[in-house]
Formats: structure tokens, sequence, C-alpha cells
């Protein structure tokens, strides 16, 4: 396939939807997708007017080939209408908020868990190719309700795969972890305390790790995978990781650490692979694979293409993580961002 060496070639002559299409990922997703591809169309589907204004004079010179859809993913009339004649959906829309999950969890399970299934039954009804969901490392070993809602959307769109039949429509899943500068990333925080002049910054414990990954990998990593995917599998992406202690020294190495405590729902580390996993994953040089329980699931093509399988009882954590960022690579990473 000619998307191996651009996985955005795929795309040509497709027509892709991205439900929350106005968020951080979405607009990332989208502006690549329309300069690295001759997509036929894109259908942006969210809630917010005004973002879905503001993204259309963003993307002025792309009018001809963009589809904006005033929608909620609650709405499975709604999400069909929109659906039609799509070949790939890309769902990133969900409410992603620890506390305010924990504090509004029928809402949190109305858009992460029925608008999953809400998204498996448009895509099945329309003929849709494939779908893409992206998840989150809180979805190993959920803690939060955040996180068990995702685990449960994750569970649904890998058996979503048992029920396309003849229709061969395939559903997959994209779990990483902290994107550098994104809006609930630590890094902006700090930032903003470091500008308004403050005398300390806060950790919630000294011993915190974390993945991290700039949005455009993660947009590179969503698009890859999509190339690549059988249906039912659970893509991860090798990144990095850095102690919380050695990213604030970084950003600012004036200032002392106050510990504050470990916020309801937080983990010390994160995890992406859990061990009980490992009996199923495969290792690619830049990614693993977490394979589905299917009798029909053909793994030797990813063993033909170099695929291994990880020790069993391996564990993918963000403190035992071998690739460790250090603040020469943070800045890297932070600029790419800004650029």
């Amino acid at each position: 396939m000619s998307a191996a060496s651009d996985p955005y070639r795929q795309f040509d002559n497709k027509s892709v939807m991205v439900t929350g299409g106005t968020g951080t990922f979405g607009k990332r997703f989208i502006k690549t997708l329309l300069a690295r591809s001759k997509v036929r169309r894109v259908a942006i589907y969210s809630r917010d007017e005004f973002k879905q204004y503001e993204m259309q004079q963003e993307l002025k010179e792309y009018s001809p080939f963009l589809r904006f859809f005033i929608g909620d993913v609650r709405d499975s009339q709604r999400l069909r209408l929109a659906a039609r004649e799509t070949d790939v959906i890309v769902h990133t829309a969900a409410l992603k908020q620890v506390p305010a999950a924990e504090y509004n969890p029928f809402e949190c399970i109305r858009t992460n868990i029925l608008g999953a299934e809400n998204v498996v039954h448009a895509a099945l009804d329309n003929g849709v190719e494939k779908v893409l969901a992206l998840s989150t490392d809180k979805a190993a070993n959920p803690i939060n309700l955040y996180g068990a809602t995702k685990l449960a959307s994750d569970k649904i769109f890998v058996a979503a795969n048992n029920l396309s039949g003849s229709i061969g429509t395939r559903f997959s899943v994209v779990r990483y972890g902290n994107v550098v500068g994104s809006r609930g990333s630590v890094i902006p925080f700090f930032m903003r305390l470091i500008a308004e002049g403050a005398d300390h910054l806060p950790v919630t414990d000294r011993r915190m790790t974390r993945f991290w990954i700039t949005l455009q990998q993660g947009v590179d990593f969503v698009a890859s995978s999509i190339a690549m995917m059988h249906g039912g599998e659970i893509f991860v992406p090798k990144i990095p990781s850095m102690r919380i202690t050695d990213l604030a020294a970084c950003l600012a190495p004036h200032l002392p650490l106050r510990e504050i405590g470990i916020r309801p729902g937080e983990k010390l580390h994160e995890v992406m692979v859990t061990d009980d996993d490992s009996r199923m994953t495969l290792q690619l040089p830049d990614r693993f694979v977490i394979e589905p329980a299917f009798s029909f699931w053909q793994r030797e093509t990813y063993l033909k293409s170099g695929a291994k399988s990880v020790a069993e009882g391996f564990r993918y954590a963000s403190d035992t993580n071998e690739d460790w960022l250090d603040g020469g690579r943070l800045k890297e990473l932070m600029a790419e961002t800004i650029g």
C-alpha cells in the first residue's frame, strides 16, 4: 500500500468523519489530512457552533472539502445521518476531565460509553470501512470513572468487529499518554504560574512519572494505525517518560517544589500495557499492538512484518520505561508543539 511511506495517502478520494472535530486533536488531524492527502470530504461533527464557525474561517481555502455537522455523539439519529457516505471515522469526542467525571458520572457515561455505542451503530448502518477510536492510558487498570468509561468504550469498539459480518466494517483503538502543551497537561499550568511570578511549583507527588507525546506525533500515529489496522487492535506508541520533578526543574530550575498530595483518581505512574495484556501483545519498532481475542484475527500478518511477542508479564509503564526525557529533549518537544 502506498500509505506505507505516507499514511495520509490512504485517505485520497475518501470521505472522513471526525467526531469531536473542533477539539485540539481533531483540528490538528484535519489540518494535516487536508495538507497531506487528496481527501474527498471531511465531516466535522461536534457540539460547539462557535468553534465550528472559527474553524470554518480558519480553513476557508479548503471549504469545498469540508462539511460541518452540529451534533452530539449521544444523539444516535443525528450521528447516523452525519455518517452517510463515509469511508473512515476517527472518534475523538469524549468527556475527559477526571474531576468533572467523578462529580458528573451519568454525563460521562452517556458521552463516553453510550456515545461509543452510537458511533458503532452509525458505522455499521452506513457501511463505513474503518473506525478508529482515541483512548487514554487511564483506561488500563482504571481507578477513576473517566478511565473506566474509556475502558468500556475500548471494549465496545473491539467487540464491534464481531457485529460487522458481510458489511466488513473494522474497528480499532489508539491509546496514548499526556500530550505536550495540551490544555489538560501540567506544562501550560506550570508555565502560567512561572509567568505570574509564582514563588514555588506545586506537585502532587515527587515520585510521579508520566508518558509524553506531541500533538503532531499523536496525529501521525493515528493515521499510521488506520493504515495497518485489521480490526480489534489497541495500538500503543513507544514514547518517552519523564519524572514530574525533572519536568518542573527543567521549566523553572530557580523555583522550589511544594508537594500537595495526589488528587482523587490520580495515579503515581501511567500504564499503557498491563501485565495481563502482555500475553496478547506484539511489539513493532515504534509501537505495541494489543491483539483481540478473535478466532479470525490474523496474527501472522503482523509477524510477517517483523512483529514479535513481548515477554509474559511485560508491563509498559511510565516508571519502568526504557526511554526517558531529559531537559533538552523536553524543550525540543515543546518547541515543536509551539511551532
